[in-house]
C-alpha cells in the first residue's frame, strides 16, 4: 500500500534537493535515481529548462511528490524500483526528476522532485484533481502489480502516511467528527438543534450560505461538513434527521451494452422496490442486447466467446505495447535534442574559459553554464547520435505515429470494454449451475 501526496516548491529548490539526497536517509545515496538531469545539479538544470521556455511561470520551481509505504510491506530496493516506474509513468518522460528512497523512518517512502516545466514542449505541469487522480491510480496499479495492498477510497483526497495511520486507529479528528454527527442525528429535533448539540460537544460551528463548517476543540482550522462525504452535506444531514430515506436515482441508460445487475446481492435493489423494478427491466434490455451481439458476431458457444475475447485483448495489448515503445523512443530523442542544444549553446562559454587568463575567476562567474555543459557532454558521450536536424525530424515523425496509434488504441479499448461486459453478462445468464461446463454451453 502507498499513500501519495504532492505539493509545489516555490523557493529554495536546492535545499529541498539536499534534504531528499541526504546520505543518512538514502543508504549512502545507493537509493538515488534521476531522469534528464544529475541529482547534485538538478536545481541548475531545472532552471535552465524553465529559462529556455521564454515564459513566466510564476514562482513555482518544481513539485515534490511523496509515496509512502506500509511498514514491513516492501524492501528499500523494491520501493525504489516502484518509485522509478511510478515517476516514469506519471511524468511521461517529459520532466526532469530526482527520485530518492528514504529508510530512516518507521516506514519506507519515496521522494520525487520534478521540474515544473517540461523540457520537451516547455509547458508547465498542471496540478489539479485530474492529474492527482492519475497519480493515485498509477501508484495503486503499480503497487498491485508488486503484490502490495491498496487503499480503496476513490472519492477521498490524498492523505499523508500519518493521517492515514491516525484514521485507521480511529484518532483522525475527521473520523471523530463523522462519528459525533452520526451519534447526534438520531436525537436531534432538526438541523439547528444538531448544531446546538455539536456546540455542546465542544465543536465551534460556522454557517455560511448553504454550507456549515465545524472546528474541533483545540484546533484552529474549520472543515466543511460536505468534505466529510456525501452523507454529510447540509441537505443529506437534514434528510437523515427527518428520517427520510436517501434518494436513489436510476442510472442513465445509454446505447452501449451495460452489465446485468445482480438483483439478489444488490443493496440498492434490497432497499428500494422502485430500483428493483427498474433493475429487472434494465436486465431484460441488457440480455437482449447481449444476445443480439452474439448473433451478429456468429458466436454460439462460450468457448467461441472466450476466443473472441482473447483475440480482442491481445490486439489491444499489441497496440498498447507499440505506444509504449514509441513513447520511449520519443523521450530518448527529446533528451538527446536537449543535451545537444545545451552543448552547442554553451560551447562558446567553455572556449572562452579555456582561453581565459584567470580560470578560477571565470569558473566562479560562469559556474552554472560550466556545470550544464559538463552534464550535457557526459550524457552525449554515452552513445552515438545523428545530427540534430535528423533527430528533430525523427521526433516529429514519432509524435505523429503516436497520435495515429492513439486513435487506434481508443477503438481497441472500447472493444475490450464491450467484450468484457458481454462475457460477464453471458456468465450471469448461464447461471451458476452451468458455469462448470460453460465452455461447452450453447449460447444460442
Amino acid at each position: 500500500m502507498a499513500i501519495t501526496k504532492t505539493h509545489p516548491i516555490r523557493s529554495t529548490l536546492n535545499l529541498a534537493l539536499d534534504y531528499i539526497l541526504n546520505p543518512d536517509k538514502t543508504d549512502e545515496k545507493l537509493l538515488v535515481s534521476s531522469y534528464g538531469c544529475t541529482p547534485e545539479t538538478a536545481d541548475i538544470e531545472f532552471n535552465w529548462t524553465r529559462n529556455k521556455s521564454n515564459k513566466f511561470w510564476g514562482n513555482q520551481l518544481a513539485r515534490h511528490l511523496i509515496q509512502a509505504f506500509e511498514p514491513g510491506e516492501t524492501t528499500p530496493e523494491q520501493a525504489h524500483e516502484i518509485g522509478k516506474k511510478f515517476a516514469d509513468e506519471v511524468l511521461g518522460g517529459k520532466y526532469e526528476y530526482v527520485l530518492t528512497t528514504h529508510i530512516d523512518k518507521g516506514h519506507i517512502h519515496n521522494h520525487i522532485i520534478f521540474n515544473a516545466v517540461s523540457f520537451v514542449d516547455y509547458k508547465k505541469y498542471q496540478s489539479n484533481k485530474i492529474s492527482y487522480g492519475f497519480i493515485r491510480r498509477t501508484s495503486d496499479r503499480i503497487c498491485e502489480e508488486y503484490g502490495l495492498s491498496v487503499i480503496r477510497n476513490p472519492k477521498g483526497q490524498g492523505k499523508s502516511y500519518i493521517e492515514h495511520t491516525a484514521y485507521k486507529q480511529g484518532k483522525s479528528w475527521k473520523a471523530q467528527l463523522r462519528t459525533t454527527i452520526d451519534t447526534l442525528i438520531p436525537i436531534a429535533k432538526d438541523f439547528d438543534d444538531l448544531l446546538l448539540l455539536m456546540e455542546q460537544k465542544g465543536y465551534k460551528v460556522k454557517k455560511q450560505n448553504k454550507n456549515v463548517s465545524f472546528c474541533a476543540e483545540g484546533r484552529e482550522k474549520y472543515i466543511r461538513s460536505k468534505s466529510l462525504g456525501e452523507d454529510y452535506t447540509v441537505e443529506a444531514i437534514k434528510e437523515r434527521i427527518a428520517g427520510r430515506p436517501k434518494k436513489i436515482s436510476a442510472p442513465k441508460i445509454d446505447k452501449r451494452i451495460n452489465l446485468i445487475i445482480d438483483i439478489q446481492n444488490n443493496i440498492k435493489a434490497q432497499q428500494s422496490k422502485g430500483f428493483e423494478h427498474w433493475a429487472k427491466i434494465n436486465n431484460l434490455k441488457q440480455a437482449a442486447k447481449t444476445l443480439n451481439f452474439l448473433t451478429e458476431n456468429n458466436i454460439t458457444t462460450y468457448e467461441e466467446l472466450e476466443k473472441a475475447a482473447d483475440k480482442i485483448h491481445k490486439e489491444f495489448e499489441g497496440v498498447s505495447e507499440k505506444i509504449k515503445d514509441i513513447e520511449s523512443r520519443i523521450n530518448q530523442t527529446a533528451l538527446l535534442i536537449k543535451n545537444i542544444e545545451t552543448y552547442k549553446k554553451l560551447k562558446p562559454v567553455i572556449d572562452r574559459y579555456k582561453k581565459s587568463k584567470n580560470k578560477a575567476q571565470f569558473a566562479e562567474k560562469h559556474r552554472s553554464e560550466i556545470i550544464l555543459y559538463e552534464a550535457a557532454l557526459r550524457e552525449l558521450k554515452k552513445s552515438k547520435y545523428p545530427p540534430i536536424k535528423e533527430l528533430k525530424q525523427s521526433y516529429s515523425e514519432l509524435t505523429s505515429e503516436k497520435e495515429t496509434l492513439y486513435q487506434e488504441y481508443k477503438k481497441h479499448k472500447s472493444k475490450v470494454s464491450e467484450i468484457d461486459v458481454i462475457k460477464s453478462n453471458v456468465e450471469t445468464l448461464l447461471g451458476a449451475s452451468h458455469r462448470k461446463d460453460r465452455e461447452k454451453s450453447a449460447l444460442l
